[in-house]
């Protein structure tokens, strides 16, 4: 039986990448569709790009009346979930305020500028029992999913040392554009937070690791370094190249790095997981493709999909790996299917709420509230150590 689309209001998100391809993913299953929108924190700006959006939405002035306006429909008229894709400074307080209305919220990360706040917020989504979810969008990527399962089967033996790494250049390639540093609000501490390269992209890595590994850090020593100076102030410049040594929770070591100004990667987010028994790697530029080094046995490449997967190393593929297809393997997915995977994911627990049926979620389709605030409470750990000369402290 069909069901009806659920419905999904935007708040921010007039412009840009991200919004464009968080658009794609909502209608990628034909299940939801956008339509409500607070696509501005500039009252007629919002008002206008809403009436200009390729189809009819209703268009509001800011997200609290958006909120007002959505409230005041029956329930099965208003939005069922909403989208923040606001700059970092601006997801706690519409967060907030969805939630405490009782509608869930997929956001943007980083979830917030401090603890303090996603701890907040992490509070009321489990007083609430409501589905929340954290854009890490490389989680979506089916390959990161097999990769998890490989690992947390055990099928690498203890893990010993992970690599993962998220290289860009893009820093590197603009800085010397017009208007660049006044226009790039990642660069003002206000707006982006304590860390510009390790809350963008460093909390990315972070999940990969996690998500991948089931490991967590108890300890790191870290780096934060600014080779762009764009303030006068040298305690203003926010860091473009990000390092931290870290030790697991299993015993095991683990570095995570970052950087914006590496001319030559691209979107390079890649992770490495070397275990007693063999290793595994994987890269987001080239995502339909997982190597394993199994000691004893041959080098296996797995590709997403591919008939033979079931083999004398991985064994069976799990139903809901082997469900997860969209389309047949030989056909490319890329970055817009892994964010259509979160979107779906995501709105099987919305309507599992929608119908009282709600099972907290457990991390394995998507990152929650609480791998948001573990991420904050990594960045605030690496800005600690950076400041008190890269000394060891504990998570």
């Amino acid at each position: 039986m069909s069901q009806k689309p659920l419905k999904v209001g935007l708040i921010g998100g007039s412009s840009g990448f991200i919004t464009l391809a968080h658009q794609r993913a909502i209608f990628m299953d034909g299940t939801r569709r956008i339509t409500a929108a607070a696509l501005s924190s500039d009252p007629e700006k919002a008002i206008q790009a809403s009436k200009y959006w390729p189809y009819p939405i209703q268009g509001y002035a800011s997200y609290d009346e958006m909120l007002q306006g959505e409230l005041g429909k029956s329930p099965e008229d208003r939005v069922d979930y909403v989208l923040i894709q606001t700059p970092n400074h601006a997801h706690f307080d519409p967060a907030k305020k969805f939630l405490e209305a009782g509608i869930p919220v997929f956001c943007e990360k980083p979830l917030t500028l401090n603890r303090n706040e996603s701890e907040i917020l992490c509070r009321i989504v489990k007083e609430k029992r409501i589905p929340f979810c954290v854009a890490h969008t490389y989680l979506g990527h089916w390959t990161t999913r097999l990769a998890r399962h490989i690992v947390r089967s055990g099928l690498l033996g203890n893990i010993r040392w992970v690599d993962c790494a998220y290289l860009q250049s893009w820093m590197a390639l603009r800085s010397n554009s017009p208007g660049f540093k006044e226009n790039t609000w990642r660069l003002n501490k206000k707006i982006s937070g304590i860390s510009n390269c390790g809350g963008d992209i460093g909390t990315h890595a972070l999940m990969q690791l996690r998500f991948i590994t089931g490991l967590e850090i108890e300890s790191l020593s870290a780096h934060l370094e600014t080779f762009f100076k764009w303030n006068e102030h040298e305690e203003d410049n926010l860091d473009d190249h990000f390092t931290a040594y870290c030790k697991l929770n299993n015993g095991g070591k683990a570095l995570i790095r970052a950087t914006q100004i590496a001319v030559g990667h691209k979107n390079d987010l890649r992770i490495e997981v070397n275990g007693e028994k063999g290793s595994l790697r994987w890269a987001q530029e080239d995502s339909e493709k997982l190597i394993i080094h199994p000691i004893g046995k041959t080098e296996r490449i797995y590709y997403r999909g591919q008939d033979d997967a079931s083999d004398d190393f991985i064994g069976q593929l799990p139903t809901e790996l082997a469900n997860e297809q969209t389309i047949p393997w030989g056909h490319s997915e890329g970055f817009h299917d892994a964010f259509a995977r979160l979107h779906r994911s995501f709105e099987e627990d919305v309507r599992a709420h929608k119908t009282r049926n709600y099972m907290e979620a457990d991390g394995s389709k998507y990152a929650t509230v609480e791998d948001g605030l573990a991420g904050i409470h990594f960045i605030e750990k690496a800005v600690e150590s950076n400041q008190s000369d890269n000394a060891w402290v504990k998570l």
